[in-house]
């Protein structure tokens, strides 16, 4: 058996079915509002969550090192909702997520809704509300109450794994919940540091994407280049992504159910590589480049749809 959970991306075999289909009942109920609310988006923000979906599919290759050896890597849901605005948000997450299982086998099928919700959904509903709390207040609270978010963002995704995992009967409720929670506060400080370094460096160089107030939309298309080159620098570095196991594996091994994790019944570019290419370097980077690129026509696709059917109606 080999899988490759990364954070929070539960593999088959930890959820059971019951708990599995109830978490995708609850995500497509969400992802039905977010479809609904996302119609009505202006042309503009299309290709932004394009390269914001490219970025944040990149990002989560990139594990960093924490403490007790165990890695984390950003999640991304804040940044999406801040930028993007919660709707659109949770579709760029589902979309990463999406694409992160069917196509590189990062984690499992059944259990897809529940990765959704844990990573995804809730994570951006957190970020966004926090962050609004701020609205007509100074950028340095705004900056605060993202980070804020941030950390609290992936809190509660251990939360609710931990919960999905109790009442899957996979773990005890006492030992998994202050297990991931654990480990978890540790690296939710990653998050937060990425999330704000990210929001600071938009406020200054383009400030009217966070906040109206702060001028007119600029035209011109040259940010995308640049999201672009960015997400493409990011991926460069992914072979330089720590190795160490990430905090639900962590957990898992240390619990004792890492074993009834389950291969993905196929395999398309498995522990993101190129299977042709060996595991190098250049095939890690090579899969991680089609990947942002799958996820970002996606997102396009998707919208554009959305968009087309609004009209049509």
């Amino acid at each position: 058996m080999h899988f490759s959970p990364i954070l929070l991306h539960i593999p088959d075999g930890f959820l059971s079915t019951i708990v599995s289909l109830i978490s995708w009942a609850i995500t497509i109920a969400i992802l039905s509002v977010a479809v609904k609310r996302t119609e009505k988006l202006d042309e503009k923000q299309v290709p932004l969550m394009g390269i914001m979906a490219a970025f944040i599919f990149a990002a989560q290759m990139i594990n960093f090192p924490v403490a007790g050896g165990t890695s984390g890597h950003l999640l991304g849901g804040v940044l999406a909702a801040i930028l993007l605005g919660p709707w659109a948000g949770m579709l760029v997450m589902t979309a990463v997520i999406g694409v992160q299982g069917l196509l590189l086998q990062d984690g499992g099928l059944l259990v897809m809704g529940a990765n959704i919700l844990n990573m995804g959904l809730l994570t951006a509903a957190i970020g966004f509300g926090l962050y609004k709390v701020g609205d007509g207040r100074k950028r340095t609270l705004k900056l605060g109450l993202a980070g804020l978010g941030a950390w609290l963002s992936v809190m509660a995704g251990a939360l609710t794994t931990s919960l999905q995992l109790w009442l899957s009967g996979t773990a005890r409720l006492d030992i998994v919940l202050p297990a991931m929670l654990g480990v978890h506060a540790v690296i939710g400080i990653g998050e937060t540091l990425i999330t704000v370094s990210a929001l600071a460096f938009i406020f200054r160089t383009r400030p009217d994407l966070l906040d109206p107030a702060e001028g007119p939309a600029r035209g011109g298309r040259g940010w995308i280049f640049v999201g672009a080159a960015i997400s493409l620098f990011v991926l460069i570095l992914s072979p330089l992504a720590s190795s160490n196991p990430d905090g639900l594996e962590r957990v898992a091994g240390d619990l004792g159910f890492l074993a009834q994790g389950k291969d993905a019944p196929f395999s398309i570019l498995p522990d993101y590589t190129l299977p042709f290419l060996g595991e190098g370097a250049f095939s890690t980077i090579a899969a991680g480049i089609i990947g942002a690129l799958v996820v970002a026509i996606l997102v396009f696709f998707i919208i554009q749809s959305l968009r087309t059917a609004k009209k049509n109606a």
